[in-house]
């Protein structure tokens, strides 16, 4: 494929293919919000791009001539006689530091004309110090990626100089603990081998954590200026891969510097470290290994900083000068994450902290929602949003995922276990103990033993996890639950648990799973009554994968951070279950706009796009303006599907062949005369329907209802004439199975021939097919939806979102109250999302059958994406439908 160069209103997109005019307008208009600095909420259908490969010409052509114009403005200004401070005022930003501020500042009125001269001359100096400062950076960095390039056996070299380095360091460290163990002063009392490592230090700001976990600021490699980047975050991380991959194909691959970020479970060479499994030992085994295994005397932490943090890397993949080599690396030329840990392996360098070095150079950043959107996340990673460029793909669930992100839950037993573990731990060590952090121990003691009782567990020295008398759901705001549970008085954004829950979180209860424990995690195996040694038995395969168990005090953690949301914001929900160990306390974030408004604030522009973003009110008014942004930054862009309007065939279906109206509510759904009327409609479809039929049902309990009364009935029997059928499995593993044997049915048929002429799949909407499985050509020829995926309206999480909506939001005159909206959005976002698996490219077509008269009230249909709404008819009765349904697939595959 040659590379085309599209010229839209006198911008050049290079494309690697001569795009559709819808293409066109979407680059277009996607350069014009970057450029303008606005919030763009972009909807593109799947099939007309691929979308990603519009985003990534889009914004990188913006980017191109960003970068562009504005060295060209340094050129003009660092002239001689130029004017710094007198340019015109279109000129783009004059630095890429995303804490610079403006060089015009307003002067008190009535200063001296020399004042404000000599004020102005040394803001010209100092602009013009601060361009040429850049420059230096710019073409250093350069110069180091293009000796890089050229220069791959660098590598190698650095890293036999630090193999020697290490060695040597390794026997003058073995020759300073000979020496020490002959001076050491008498202990309080004889600690067993590993023991001394329990010990906490003394408490360290957040910003002593950063350094002692990190690299040192003064270092000038590693404190590059954050260039003006496009941060580009999706759902997956097979999602981030493809998009990678679509960059490396388009016409940008070669001059992008890319960085993908990832989590160390992904990302991690050390095999030790990695075979942990889970994520959360992953991580704590991590930040352990990077902190000394040896105690320190006063002489040792008094060294400078910088020498000490090399020393004491445990890691062998943690090497600062191999992490450097790595980062440029990654900038010299754009790498999936799987050539990332390839090249960490190679290089003998860490890939996580390898691909974070990379940040400030790097023009695109790839990064998962979560490493975006969670403040603490974003702040550990290194990311700067200053000025930025942010563009969040397959958004349709961007508000359910910073919720998500921010809302967290504590069970009874993780309660119980964790004030277990740390009374013992005081008891054990407490005499040892730094004030300050005995402090801190006793006040989380007294904290986890009020949310035990408000959950109805007995008080007494330890918490029994076996008893509790009460049963239901309770609901309270965040101040209700403080002041109930008696801990108002304390102020929980000083309470952290202090770096105990990183470097001692790992809970191993079997020695079988980790052979070799720490001395902590021997302590805490001590803690747990009923477990001894014994002889290893074979684990079974689920068993040898299930993921480890890691500490209460990481979830402990995330709740107590929770708390300190504003009381407007958030509601506690405490699950009584009968047993304290099964209730919990939940954290339920309200408005998650309060969260995702730091974005949009520091941001130069957002971009929120998504195949099916429809209905798009939710983002305008739960997310952006709450978030505070001005309607007028806020643009719509939605495009048309590249097929032609002949090829989709949507309708929705108020009545069966025996005119049984259809209307899947709650009461009426489950009766016998609806199960078999819905029975009727896909026997008729799939006797004019070739290929594969796609059903989606409202629940999984719904599905199995209505199969075990077709079954009953015969009417199963009658399907299985025309199309094998196939059901959605409730385990993820089991997916890509039930797909390939879907697939491999549908395909032989064609071939074949005979009376079966596909497959049926029946499906669960928001299940493991509703999203991201792709039904193109015959494996979806007709999507037929069962019903309104209505969310359930007895839920309390869902009943207090309403209620704050409807406090929170205006209503608008003639339309539903806000918190009714939503349920009716929820219900089309799933709807969307499901109908939209089919039709995935320009030559597909495909009838999509909508069951319930509900669909044909105009508020409903217009919650449909246009290309779909533009099209769809309502058929009262069944035989006009059935009659399209039967023409339509006739001319486009001839008779069935």
């Amino acid at each position: 494929m040659t590379n085309k160069t599209q010229e839209v209103v006198g911008i050049h997109f290079p494309f690697p293919f001569p795009p559709y005019p819808i293409q066109k307008d979407f680059m277009a208009e996607l350069y014009q919000v970057l450029e303008a600095g606005k919030i763009g909420i972009f909807e593109s259908p799947t099939g007309t791009s691929p979308k990603s490969l519009s985003l990534i010409c889009g914004a990188l052509s913006w980017l191109r001539d960003f970068e562009q114009k504005k060295q060209q403005e340094e050129a003009r200004l660092l002239e001689p006689g130029a004017d710094p401070l007198g340019g015109g005022r279109d000129q783009p930003p004059l630095s890429s530091s995303s804490c610079q501020e403006p060089p015009d500042t307003l002067r008190p009125a009535g200063e001296p004309d020399w004042v404000t001269q000599f004020v102005q001359k040394k803001e010209e100096r100092d602009l013009v110090e601060r361009l040429k400062e850049e420059q230096i950076r710019r073409r250093k960095r350069e110069e180091r990626l293009q000796q890089t390039r050229h220069n791959a056996q660098l590598k190698y070299a650095t890293k036999r100089l630090r193999q020697e380095e290490e060695e040597t360091e390794s026997l003058l460290r073995l020759s300073r603990e000979i020496l020490a163990a002959g001076t050491e002063a008498e202990q309080l009392e004889q600690l067993e081998s590993g023991e001394e490592e329990l010990v906490l230090a003394e408490y360290e700001s957040d910003e002593e954590k950063r350094i002692a976990c990190g690299v040192e600021e003064d270092e000038d490699d590693l404190e590059e200026e954050h260039i003006t980047k496009i941060y580009y975050c999706s759902r997956t991380h097979s999602q981030l891969a493809q998009f990678v991959h679509e960059v490396q194909k388009s016409p940008f691959g070669k001059e992008t510097r890319l960085v993908s970020l990832g989590s160390r479970q992904n990302l991690c060479v050390n095999e030790d470290v990695k075979n942990l499994g889970s994520v959360q030992l992953i991580n704590d085994r991590c930040m352990e290994i990077q902190r000394s295994k040896h105690k320190k005397n006063r002489a040792e932490e008094d060294k400078p900083k910088k020498r000490q943090q090399e020393t004491k890397a445990a890691c062998p993949f943690y090497n600062h000068e191999q992490m450097q080599l790595l980062r440029d690396e990654i900038l010299v030329e754009v790498k999936d994450m799987e050539q990332l840990v390839t090249l960490g392996k190679e290089a003998w360098a860490c890939p996580y902290y390898g691909s974070r070095f990379a940040i400030p150079a790097a023009q695109l950043v790839v990064l998962p929602y979560p490493m975006l959107l969670h403040a603490a996340t974003r702040e550990a990673a290194g990311i700067r949003l200053q000025g930025q460029v942010v563009i969040i793909d397959e958004a349709h669930n961007l508000i359910d995922t910073i919720t998500g992100i921010y809302s967290t839950e504590v069970t009874g037993s993780q309660l119980c276990q964790a004030h277990s573990q740390l009374l013992q731990y005081m008891e054990r060590y407490g005499k040892r103990l730094k004030a300050k952090n005995l402090m801190y121990i006793k006040q989380i003691l007294y904290l986890l033993e009020k949310f035990v009782a408000m959950l109805g567990g007995r008080r007494g020295r330890f918490p029994t996890p076996f008893i509790c008398l009460l049963l239901g759901t309770e609901l309270k705001t965040i101040n209700d639950f403080l002041f109930q549970s008696q801990v108002d008085n304390i102020n929980l954004f000083k309470v952290k648990l202090f770096g105990f829950t990183e470097r001692y979180g790992a809970v191993l209860p079997s020695s079988r799973l980790q052979p070799k424990l720490t001395g902590f995690q021997h302590f805490l195996k001590s803690l747990q009554p009923g477990v001894t040694e014994a002889p290893a038995t074979p684990v079974e395969e689920d068993e040898a994968r299930a993921p480890r168990p890691t500490s209460p005090l990481m979830h402990i953690e995330g709740f107590l951070a929770a708390l300190t949301t504003a009381n407007q914001d958030g509601r506690v929900i405490l699950s009584h279950q009968g047993s304290l160990s099964q209730s919990s306390l939940k954290f339920l974030l309200l408005n998650p706009a309060v969260h995702f408004a730091q974005v949009v604030k520091e941001c130069r522009a957002v971009v929120i796009a998504g195949g099916t973003m429809q209905p798009v009110s939710d983002f305008r008014e739960q997310l952006l303006a709450c978030a505070g942004v001005e309607a007028e930054r806020v643009v719509e862009f939605s495009c048309g599907h590249v097929i032609p309007p002949d090829n989709i065939l949507p309708l929705v279906i108020c009545s069966g062949p025996s005119n049984q109206q259809l209307e899947f509510t709650y009461q009426k759904r489950e009766l016998p005369q609806m199960m078999d009327e819905t029975g009727r409609i896909l026997c008729n479809l799939c006797n004019v329907v070739p290929g594969g039929v796609v059903c989606f049902f409202p629940s999984y309990e719904y599905q199995r209802q209505v199969h075990a009364h077709w079954d009953k009935s015969g009417l199963m029997a009658r399907l299985a004439v025309k199309k094998k059928i196939f059901q959605e499995p409730k385990r993820a593993s089991q997916v890509e199975q039930v797909l390939m044997a879907y697939s491999k049915c549908i395909t032989s048929c064609g071939q074949v021939g005979g009376t079966v002429t596909g497959a049926l799949l029946l499906s669960v909407v928001g299940g493991k097919m509703s999203e991201g499985i792709n039904f193109s050509d015959d494996l979806g020829r007709c999507v037929v939806m069962v019903g309104m995926p209505y969310p359930n309206i007895r839920s309390p999480e869902l009943q207090e979102k309403m209620a704050y909506l409807d406090q929170t939001l205006p209503r608008a005159p003639g339309q539903a109250l806000p918190g009714k909206a939503l349920v009716e959005n929820l219900c089309m976002k799933a709807v969307n999302q499901s109908i939209g698996r089919a039709i995935r490219h320009q030559r597909d077509f495909a009838s999509i059958v909508l069951l319930d008269q509900r669909y044909a009230r105009p508020s409903t249909l217009a919650k449909l994406p246009a290309w779909i709404r533009d099209r769809v008819e309502v058929k009262a009765t069944f035989g006009p439908a059935f009659a399209a349904i039967r023409k339509f697939h006739r001319e486009k595959s001839g008779p069935s």
